[in-house]
């Protein structure tokens, strides 16, 4: 005799009454790759809380992290990339950037916003690595030099989030530039006695950390983030060694000293906070 019998037979569900799960209400860690419910996700910073494992997010979402009560006032928002040589590898350089445009709702590869951290107030400009791989071209080192000069001018301490893969080749010797202008004003942030924090995030390489990402008056770090200048396996093909274990993981650079501290995300709300008001009094 069966353990159970079936009543009904068939899948009686019809295809108007069948519940889908909605785009978006789940993610996956990259890392122990377990299902992340979308809201837990958020509430823990967009950390996996299973492997602690730091998911890469944009500005959006740091904003929301970081600013108190989500509250800002966007900087700059409207300045968007030129073409200024005419560039096209296997599409025009326009064409990549419309097209980026309305795939992520960003206008270039940086944000900036003001508003308060822990009641402190602070300038924060924030990478995106969605836009063209979050490279810095001439419109990422004019928002960040904007945002200096808006830091000086209201005598307000400036948070740099880096997150990119070096500098936008479409823009040539333009995109270069970006690496002295920034470091110029930076200069002259450091001249008026304004606080600047560097947060490297995953992941952070290229012309950008040879420019502003190590200039930092505290240069701070998430935990397994990449961050070096050319990548790992350009490095092991030109030396033709193997590399060191963790090799250019943000621990490695903190260890061999280019870093003041790493800080999980869901403390670096307060960390900040509580060096901003150190700075201030």
């Amino acid at each position: 005799m069966a353990w159970f019998k079936r009543e009904k037979k068939g899948i009686i569900t019809t295809t108007e009454e069948k519940k889908e799960a909605p785009d978006g209400l789940w993610n996956k860690c990259p890392n122990c790759k377990k299902p992340l419910h979308q809201a837990e996700l958020q509430e823990n910073k967009y950390v996996c809380h299973y492997c602690d494992y730091h998911l890469r997010v944009g500005s959006k979402e740091y904003f929301e992290v970081l600013f108190d009560n989500n509250e800002f006032k966007e900087l700059f928002a409207n300045l968007t990339s030129g073409d200024p040589l005419s560039f096209n590898d296997n599409k025009p350089y326009t064409d990549r950037i419309v097209e980026s445009q309305a795939k992520t709702g960003l206008k270039d590869a940086i944000r900036a916003a003001t508003g308060k951290i822990e009641g402190q107030d602070l300038v924060i400009a924030c990478m995106d690595f969605s836009f063209i791989g979050g490279s810095m071209g001439s419109v990422v080192g004019e928002k960040i030099a904007r945002s200096i000069d808006y830091s000086i001018k209201h005598k307000i301490p400036f948070l740099m989030i880096s997150k990119s893969g070096g500098a936008r080749m479409m823009e040539a010797a333009f995109s270069l530039m970006q690496m002295a202008k920034t470091s110029a004003k930076l200069a002259l942030l450091s001249q008026a006695k304004i606080p600047y924090i560097s947060l490297l995030t995953d992941p952070t390489t290229g012309g950008v950390t040879a420019s502003y990402a190590m200039l930092g008056d505290i240069n701070i770090a998430e935990p397994g983030a990449l961050i070096g200048f050319a990548g790992p396996r350009v490095i092991k093909e030109t030396i033709k060694k193997d590399l060191p274990k963790g090799f250019q993981t943000s621990e490695f650079v903190l260890e061999h000293g280019f870093l003041d501290f790493i800080v999980d995300r869901r403390a670096m709300k307060s960390k900040l906070g509580a060096f901003i008001k150190m700075m201030n009094n």
